[in-house]
């Protein structure tokens, strides 16, 4: 690859797609770009240059379906090779992607559709759509994408600006609903810092990431980062069990493995971990969760191999991290990446940078290149995040004197079920639809002192005696698996402040009222 240079921001053409795949497919075209790992030892492989052939396809396949540039296209896919090529053919076409969960329910996936004002879907069959909220969109099916990746190629990726929007991604915030992230395409080159002071990222490595594509932490350290450095990436869309991992670590000769701490600690209890080769490991990657000292040292012991955190979120992705160059401190998420502009900022009062030691806001400077371009049609809550010069995400923190942060907490209560962020509020207004449900407060709860899940406290109404199971799948028919809660508690009534505000965080401390 071209030597990277020393300056923080892009060329002002710039084409995320383009730069993760056309020199990679003229340089090294019958590389492994990316290995879908299955059951039962199934294996599909890609190489760069069929991927960017695909691309292409697909890319030119849009366009002629008269979509305008910036048009929103959804992608409602499972994890298959058929996502990542629609992601990119979008971002190729000058299109702005718009990566969603399979896990959505239709009622959740038509809000975003229309909240993005999407003009295409794209859509697995066994991804359920609104017929109402598809109408007047164009709906793709992956026999159209394998059309569309037959057909004749873009001569040439979009020539987009560093700035133009490229993807379009929603997160849980402190409302009701989801509210959509909208990044440039300067984004993927905004990713540098990490490849050398998180990932300690080679051209010749394998990166084994076990999410799914949906997910940012996915997209990015997954496929733009590895395809950025033309490393191949595998992935795994086979039956979750957390047995497998290190036997695909082995099977690959995986050199990276990218997880959320929660896996590292299933993999602990469930795999056969003597039972595999894992000599071409060099660490692990985790981010999503915070990584406990007791989880770092017993995966150190189990394995050998280190574990390096970071510390992101939709709006920026990761720019505090540990690495081979940086020491651990257990329960450090670790220092801002070189080229970051990090500062600690009072909760109240002007955005002047706190001394080590004071507790604030984690704030980064908005001229990262990584930095969001802001929130899709939310201009309150845009405002609500820039304090001055600086982006805060809610994240509670301090730094030591060496420089590493220390996470304190959230200055809202925005919750993080296995890395994915969820608005109590979302899961709350589902629940409080429920006929026996009178009142209903919906929060974090620690159940080890390393795990924390999901929990609804439910007021029943008068004369209603609520099950629990139920309630869940009351839940579960409305939401995402991952933002259901995990327990129940029935209360008489619910903590409130004087001013009749419910206190979570009494809810979350146990000191409800039974």
């Amino acid at each position: 690859m071209p030597a990277i240079p020393d300056d923080r921001s892009p060329p002002p053409r710039f084409n995320g797609a383009r730069y993760c795949l056309e020199e990679n497919a003229r340089l090294r075209g019958d590389k492994p770009a990316l290995v879908l790992a299955g059951d039962g030892g199934r294996t599909q492989v890609l190489t760069f240059r069929e991927i960017d052939r695909a691309v292409r396809g697909v890319a030119a396949g849009l366009r002629d379906l008269g979509l305008a540039p910036g048009a929103r296209v959804m992608i409602r896919m499972g994890n298959d090779a058929d996502y990542v090529v629609v992601y990119f053919a979008a971002l190729a076409a000058g299109l702005v992607a718009q990566p969603s969960s399979p896990q959505l329910t239709a009622g959740e996936a038509a809000f975003l559709m229309q909240d993005s004002g999407a003009a295409a879907v794209v859509a697995a069959a066994d991804c359920p759509l609104d017929p109402e909220a598809c109408r007047g969109r164009i709906v793709l099916r992956q026999a159209d994408v394998a059309r569309l990746r037959a057909g004749p190629p873009l001569a040439e990726y979009a020539d987009t600006a560093a700035d133009d929007p490229a993807t379009l991604v929603y997160t849980s915030g402190t409302t009701s609903r989801p509210k959509g992230v909208l990044h440039a395409h300067r984004a993927i080159w905004g990713r540098r810092p990490m490849h050398e002071h998180w990932l300690g990222l080679r051209e010749d490595d394998v990166v084994l990431h076990a999410g799914t594509m949906n997910w940012t932490y996915t997209l990015g350290v997954g496929i733009q980062d590895p395809w950025a450095r033309g490393a191949t990436t595998v992935l795994y869309n086979g039956r979750r069990d957390p047995g497998i991992w290190p036997a695909l670590v082995a099977a690959h000769r995986a050199t990276l493995f990218a997880a959320v701490p929660s896996l590292y600690r299933q993999i602990l209890k469930y795999a056969d971990l003597p039972a595999h080769d894992l000599a071409s490991l060099r660490h692990g990657i985790t981010a999503g969760e915070a990584l406990s000292p007791q989880l770092l040292a017993e995966w150190r012991a189990a394995t050998g191999k280190p574990l390096y955190e970071a510390l992101g979120m939709s709006e920026i992705s990761t720019y505090v991290s540990t690495c081979p160059s940086v020491p651990v401190k257990p329960g450090s998420p670790g220092r801002p990446q070189p080229g970051r502009r990090v500062a600690i900022l009072p909760v109240e009062g002007p955005p002047r940078p706190l001394p080590p030691g004071e507790t604030g806001l984690l704030a980064v400077h908005r001229s990262d290149p990584a930095l969001m371009l802001g929130y899709w049609n939310r201009p309150d809550e845009e405002a609500a995040v820039m304090r001055g010069e600086w982006f805060v995400g809610g994240d509670l923190a301090s730094c030591d004197a060496d420089g590493y942060v220390w996470f304190e907490g959230r200055n809202d209560d925005v919750m993080n079920a296995f890395g994915y962020r969820v608005s109590p509020n979302e899961v709350e207004s589902v629940l409080a639809g429920h006929p026996d449900v009178q009142e209903v407060a919906v929060t974090e709860l620690a159940v080890r002192d390393d795990v924390r899940v999901i929990a609804a406290f439910v007021v029943p109404r008068s004369g209603a005696a609520p099950d629990r199971a139920a309630l869940l799948a009351w839940c579960g028919e409305r939401l995402a698996a991952y933002k259901c809660p995990r327990e129940v508690v029935f209360l008489d009534t619910l903590p409130r402040t004087p001013n009749g505000k419910v206190q979570r965080k009494r809810l979350a401390a146990g000191q409800g009222t039974a």
